[in-house]
């Protein structure tokens, strides 16, 4: 296909929205590792689980087997609202670079949550709902999740209660109230509504929380109330399996017009953009049937990928879920305050992982400063307000055109744009005020966050 022939905007119809997503375990050789009962220090059993989360999707996160999964028809239909998004050909910011690369985004910024979230949300409310719940809790870092998950709740009425990491409900005040306009009742994590709430702010007088914190306090709430469930946005492989509908869209946009991605980028927070982003990508990799070099893109100050230790930790501060296999910074590793408060997690999916330790990706951690520089250059040559999030992987698609500038190649580099920045006025006005700073942790800090690592049975080490 001819250069001139590439549209803008390459959109599917809705026809063409996948029926099925695709669990990229099924296909990995090295399977993740299995979640661990902390207290027995055995594989969590799906009797164990179904207390916590919904039975259905319990069942999802359990299955490393099964390629494909239908989607039911109520999500697919509810999907048409803002699906299929579209893929993106930059060539207003490969103009403004002077690259000889091709540069295309998924943009799932086309939805009042501003992000991919919603894709995982509706998912899973539906199989609240299915189950006959009451309602759900869950966690939210930056406020795309609580307020995806906000949306969802109230499209099958379901009572929703979310933790917000306080450093994001004092900076994010616009996203707090669009979740409590869906119905949502918001907390700032860590509260003194919840014992492990307390807990912590004992111990971190006047902590600016951190997603592994307000997970411990919605896990607490959803399993002290009968007739709720807890729901996370991100890291779990349920979610990776609801978000890879990113990825095979992208895929069945680039074949259209028999596009091969020569790499594919992503931000890295826990996990669900990135390996949503690569599912399909991913399979056909490790199937032997194609190559794309896949990048992960963290930031500098919670930097689990590139500087966390691979090994069994709590998915949250208060040492009350589950313990998962995963690069992580120690389940007591409090953020920096960054902006990009979707990607403060201390750790990652085990699934991805999994492929990180296997050489099947790379990662990358970039400074915020630099993230808003090229968060800026996109807006004004794209015209999209990116969200800092998806800029992680703006800075790393950017660096790799340059490359090719001084390289003369032509590759074609794939990122995903998975959310909007109209919420995160406060961090931009930072940037242009000069007043944004970085913050890197020391060895000294990331060594003392470790040493809170649990032990385990050396079979699992």
């Amino acid at each position: 296909m001819s250069e001139n022939k590439i549209p803008y905007k390459i959109y599917l119809n809705e026809n063409e929205i996948p029926e099925k997503w695709y669990n990229l375990r099924a296909d990995m050789k090295n399977k993740p590792a299995p979640l661990l009962n902390p207290g027995t220090m055995k594989p969590m059993t799906a009797e164990e689980l179904t207390p916590v989360f919904c039975e259905e999707l319990v069942a999802q996160e359990l299955d490393d087997t099964t390629p494909y999964v239908d989607i039911p028809q109520e999500i697919r239909d509810f999907y048409k609202m803002y699906r299929p998004s579209p893929l993106v050909r930059a060539y207003c910011l490969e103009k403004a670079l002077g690259t000889p690369a091709k540069i295309y985004y998924k943009f799932e910024g086309n939805n009042t949550s501003g992000s991919h979230k919603l894709n995982s949300a509706i998912a899973q409310a539906y199989y609240a709902k299915k189950q006959g719940l009451k309602g759900v809790t869950t966690e939210t870092g930056a406020g795309q999740w609580g307020t995806a998950l906000s949306m969802a709740c109230a499209y099958f009425g379901l009572d929703l209660k979310v933790f917000m990491v306080k450093v994001s409900y004092e900076q994010k005040p616009f996203r707090r109230e669009v979740m409590r306009t869906y119905g949502a009742d918001v907390t700032p994590s860590p509260s003194t509504t919840t014992n492990v709430g307390r807990k912590i702010l004992a111990e971190h007088p006047g902590t600016t929380g951190s997603l592994g914190c307000a997970i411990s306090e919605a896990v607490e709430v959803a399993t002290t109330n009968e007739g709720y469930r807890y729901v996370l946005g991100s890291v779990l492989n349920q979610v990776l399996l609801h978000q890879s509908i990113i990825g095979l869209e992208t895929k069945a946009a680039l074949d259209k017009y028999n596009i091969k991605p020569d790499m594919i980028i992503g931000c890295a927070g826990g996990g669900s953009n990135l390996g949503g982003l690569i599912a399909p990508f991913m399979g056909e990799k490790l199937r032997g049937e194609a190559d794309y070099r896949i990048i992960a893109v963290e930031p500098a100050s919670c930097p689990s990928f590139t500087r966390g230790k691979y090994a069994y930790d709590f998915c949250d501060t208060g040492m009350i879920c589950p313990l998962a296999k995963m690069y992580t910074l120690g389940s007591g590793f409090i953020p920096s305050a960054n902006h990009a408060g979707g990607l403060r997690f201390h750790g990652m999916s085990t699934t991805l992982s999994q492929l990180y330790d296997d050489g099947l990706m790379e990662a990358v951690a970039v400074e915020q400063t630099s993230v808003f520089e090229a968060a800026e250059q996109f807006a004004r040559t794209e015209g999209i307000l990116p969200a800092p999030e998806s800029s992680h992987a703006i800075r790393v698609a950017i660096d790799e055109a340059l490359k090719c500038k001084e390289t003369g190649e032509e590759k074609t580099i794939v990122f995903g744009l998975t959310g909007t920045g109209y919420f995160d006025l406060v961090a931009y006005q930072k940037f242009n005020d000069g007043e944004m700073t970085d913050y890197i942790p020391t060895d000294e800090d990331l060594a003392e966050a470790a040493k809170l690592l649990p032990e385990v049975p050396d079979e699992y080490k």
